[in-house]
């Protein structure tokens, strides 16, 4: 799984999912009981997660929509480090 976006922004979260269902692409919003068990403060924010095959169309659908700004940089393999 590939984190995409990691934001407490619902309304973000929820035109990802759609984007997200609509392409077809299978994904995860992670975190979401934490954030309810800590009031929504901010500590903890949501991840929307995605297979590895599908993070290169996903990321190029969100910014095509406009969020590209919101998109976690892609961590660097550890063989890189």
């Amino acid at each position: 799984m590939e984190e995409l976006i990691r934001t407490n922004d619902l309304v973000t979260i929820s035109f990802v999912e759609a984007l997200l269902k609509d392409a077809d692409i299978g994904y995860i919003v992670a975190d979401q009981a934490m954030s309810a068990l800590e009031g929504m403060v901010g500590a903890f924010p949501r991840r929307i997660l995605v297979d590895a095959d599908d993070a290169i169309r996903a990321r190029r659908l969100i910014t095509d929509a406009g969020l590209g700004a919101e998109l976690r940089h892609k961590p660097k393999p550890e063989s890189d480090w």
